[in-house]
């Protein structure tokens, strides 16, 4: 992969980081690979490994080193073990037989798509980040990147939009929440009093991408707050990734069998958008906050 690197730095992600992904696999895959694997089947065949481990592999997209996305990976974990495979028929074992299934044109994954099945299969991306596709329509909203908050003037009224990494409420902090936004250039510290919490706390609580107004609060420590004033729960907004076509409607219609929040909050709140809406696909598409008491 020498012509895709671009740089002389690199961090490897290790295989504890792949939902799912049993140790002694790992290890399975460390004891035997010598020189490294020239394709799914040869580390199918030298690790016995079942393919159902390599299929998360696989939907961890770990093959590229191979050739193969993860589409192209998938395709290839699910011919193992197909009906007649002469790896599994010891008596054909040393017969002459196809070994790979005839070769075909998988349409490509949108770009937002892979980034999903990233966050669902490794909890983060290397590719992109999931605002970063949504960002044409966040301008159109009024909001600004968060690498910008540190040079606005305190005071000022701006609007924000990221995806809620945490939200925090310590006991002596007179009921006062504290929010942590991620977009794709940095973080937002987000400040949400009382009065506001009891207006937006359906937003609050349920949202996994949120839109905030307020004002820029500096401290003499150059940390930058914003205390809001507006919420408005954007999570509807994720479902288009997956097939790289954001739209500002839901793109699903809601109903009994589409309900699923988007968080671990499993309170009924059935007029929350993040728990109405969910991937056609049947499937959650980022993993939830970190929620602190």
């Amino acid at each position: 992969m020498q012509h895709q690197i671009r740089t002389t730095h690199a961090m490897r992600l290790g295989f504890r980081q792949v939902s799912g992904f049993a140790e002694d696999h790992a290890l399975r895959i460390e004891s035997v690979r010598g020189r490294g694997f020239d394709s799914v089947r040869d580390l199918w065949l030298r690790t016995r490994l079942p393919p159902v481990a390599l299929e998360r592999l696989a939907n961890a997209d770990a093959f590229r080193s191979l050739g193969l996305d993860r589409r192209e990976a998938l395709w290839a974990v699910r011919a193992l073990r197909r009906a007649g495979d002469k790896d599994d028929l010891p008596l054909f074992a040393r017969a002459t037989m196809s070994e790979q299934e005839p070769d075909v044109s998988l349409p490509p994954m949108p770009p937002g798509e892979h980034v999903v099945e990233d966050y669902r299969h490794l909890h983060l991306s290397l590719k992109a980040h999931p605002v970063s596709f949504l960002r044409g329509d966040l301008k159109r909203r009024g909001a600004i990147q968060h690498e910008t908050l540190p040079t606005i003037a305190n005071g000022r009224r701006v609007t924000v939009a990221g995806l809620v990494l945490v939200r925090q409420r310590p006991g002596t902090a007179k009921g006062v929440i504290f929010m942590t936004l991620e977009d794709e250039t940095g973080i937002a510290n987000i400040v949400v009093w009382p009065k506001v919490m009891e207006q937006y706390r359906k937003e609050v609580m349920g949202a996994r991408l949120i839109l905030v107004e307020g004002y820029i609060q500096s401290s003499p420590e150059q940390v930058t707050h914003l205390v809001a004033q507006r919420m408005f729960d954007r999570s509807h907004d994720l479902i288009g990734l997956a097939n790289d076509a954001p739209s500002r409607k839901h793109p699903v219609p809601a109903g009994p069998a589409l309900i699923e929040p988007l968080n671990d909050d499993r309170r009924d709140h059935p007029d929350t958008p993040a728990q109405k809406i969910r991937h056609p696909r049947d499937v959650r598409i980022l993993p939830p906050s970190r929620d602190f008491h």
